[in-house]
């Protein structure tokens, strides 16, 4: 199994970046499709990015495409989600989730609670 650690979350100003982490322990991160999902006060959570095994591909929601980007360091079993241009709207705590067995054209229109591993989250607030 694989256990997964969020960082990078805080409070910014609409249009601005930041960047989450998502380091993993235990079992390499590259035998895992790799994605982010964001759940805002009072809705469920929704899926953000996905990244195939070997970082080649990735999907995204259309409320992100253009902005977000994911990405992978497999030598150092660490998942990133770049923000830019971040709004208000976009204010949730950010879980990272891996699946060993799911691609990630699957993962970007499955369920949440489908994904196998998940971290803690971490908090980001984009003010007005």
């Amino acid at each position: 199994q694989v256990q997964l650690v969020e960082s990078g979350g805080g409070l910014v100003q609409a249009g601005g970046s930041l960047r989450l982490s998502c380091a993993a322990s235990g079992r390499t991160i590259s035998t895992y499709t790799a994605g982010w999902f964001r759940q805002a006060p009072g809705k469920e959570r929704e899926f953000v990015a996905a990244i195939s095994r070997s970082g080649i591909t990735t999907y995204y929601a259309d409320a992100v495409k253009g902005r977000f980007t994911i990405s992978r360091d497999n030598g150092e079993n660490t998942v990133y989600l770049q923000m830019n241009s971040l709004k208000p709207e976009d204010t949730a705590v950010y879980y990272c989730a891996a699946d060993l067995s799911t691609t990630a054209q699957s993962m970007s229109v499955m369920n949440y609670y489908a994904m196998e591993y998940w971290g803690k989250g971490t908090l980001v607030t984009v003010s007005s």
